[in-house]
């Protein structure tokens, strides 16, 4: 296997042999071979172990056997110690999904800190069908199915073609110890029943089963590359980004032979899962929306917006005076005197001082909210003056209003209030200005 992986390596990941190396580290089979490999190609590594403290003095001998490990092949050792069942409880989370949180944001942590260029697992061909089976199993489009990537960021998996009867060929023939979990024998978990119980039935009807299943993800991963090109040149026709809101062309999605498998391929990293409305919304009426757990995605006439959920409803802001700055949600609102009109901008206007009683408010508006804008006669209803400066849903959501009692002095960013204006008659012109 030293050969085999050699050749993969200089195939494959030749950059390794030129940087600084963490290894991920057990005391498992995989993760003490890949050591040896690693150890016996000269590269420059170091181990990082977990103690999850879930095994009593199981975990603490897991923790021993490390520390040795790295003495005898004379290499850094980093170790740290977790109260995982505390953590789940806390953030509610499984055991096993607390385990994996600690220990890749410990890991990365090491690697930023310590400026190592790349972090090991060991990670192989028997790791990858179980994975291949648990998204299958759950429901999965593509790329749950093309299998654990062997370089994902800092991220790299060596041994992602070799499987675990090879570890163990190779383990046995150069006499290595390791460690056996034995939490990794308990049915309950969905991995080990895959292993256990599963894959062995699967290997027995076809012992090529794991060569086959390489082989179908190598064909995999190609048809997933075309898509992808596919989706990216799609994307610069469909998708554009203004104001921080993502905008989906309506038209040119239906002119598409399959909208709805585009759309999934352009918002599946967004969480949603209802893709049958997802579609629908391209015919629905303007307003409509879908939600996911983090974003939502909402009609408005030619385009769907997609938004992110979880910002704050914005909260009245009260002014008690114009003598120091006020932060809001676009920006810092700042009041100055000021001797005379200067230029024209959509940030800045110049009231009356003394036309304005204090405290004034900042907040959202509302149906049936009037004003009289600036350079015009009369008045007239925001959701008119919204219509016919063609605010986009959005817009009217975050639209903001600086107001002095029930009256609106300024749609902020927007159109000032005529009754506020300087006239020849003022004595105190009041810049407000928001930057």
């Amino acid at each position: 296997m030293t050969e085999q992986f050699q050749k993969h390596i200089n195939a494959h990941l030749s950059f390794l042999k030129d940087f600084k190396l963490l290894i991920a580290v057990s005391g498992g089979l995989d993760s003490v071979v890949l050591t040896h490999l690693c150890h016996k190609l000269k590269f420059n590594i170091a181990l990082a172990h977990c103690n999850f403290n879930l095994r009593g003095e199981e975990s603490d001998a897991d923790e021993a056997f490390v520390r040795q490990l790295a003495k005898d092949l004379e290499v850094e050792v980093f170790v740290k110690n977790f109260e995982t069942e505390t953590y789940a409880q806390e953030h509610q989370l499984s055991i096993q999904m607390a385990a994996r949180k600690l220990r890749y944001e410990w890991f990365l942590n090491l690697v930023a800190q310590l400026r190592f260029d790349y972090l090991l697992t060991a990670h192989h061909a028997d790791d990858n069908l179980e994975t291949f089976l648990i998204n299958l199993s759950r429901g999965t489009g593509l790329e749950g199915l093309t299998g654990i990537p062997q370089v994902n960021g800092c991220i790299v998996r060596p041994l992602l073609p070799f499987s675990r009867q090879d570890l163990e060929a190779y383990a046995e023939k150069h006499k290595l110890k390791w460690r056996e979990d034995s939490s990794n024998a308990a049915t309950k978990y969905l991995r080990n029943k895959l292993r256990h119980d599963v894959i062995p039935a699967l290997k027995e009807i076809n012992p090529q089963l794991l060569q086959n299943f390489i082989k179908t993800q190598a064909f995999l991963n190609d048809s997933n590359e075309i898509i992808e090109a596919s989706v990216a040149r799609i994307k610069k026709n469909v998708v554009k980004v203004e104001d921080g809101t993502v905008k989906f062309d309506i038209e040119k999605l239906q002119e598409l032979s399959n909208p709805k498998a585009y759309l999934y391929r352009l918002l599946k990293d967004f969480n949603f899962t209802e893709w049958d409305d997802v579609k629908g919304l391209l015919s629905a009426q303007s307003g409509k929306q879908v939600l996911s757990q983090t974003h939502r995605l909402v009609k408005d006439r030619d385009y769907l917006l997609l938004t992110e959920l979880g910002a704050e409803q914005h909260k009245e802001i009260t002014i008690t005076n114009a003598d120091s700055p006020v932060e809001t949600p676009f920006g810092i609102l700042y009041f100055n005197e000021a001797k005379a009109i200067g230029g024209k901008a959509d940030n800045v206007i110049f009231v009356d001082k003394e036309k304005l009683k204090f405290p004034l408010t900042i907040r959202k508006w509302q149906e049936g909210d009037f004003f009289y804008p600036f350079g015009m006669q009369g008045k007239k209803k925001l959701s008119k003056f919204f219509k016919d400066e063609k605010f986009s849903l959005l817009d009217k959501e975050n639209a903001l209003l600086l107001c002095s009692g029930n009256d609106i002095v300024w749609i902020i960013n927007k159109r000032a209030d005529d009754r506020f204006k300087v006239t020849a008659h003022t004595s105190q012109i009041l810049k407000i200005e928001l930057k």
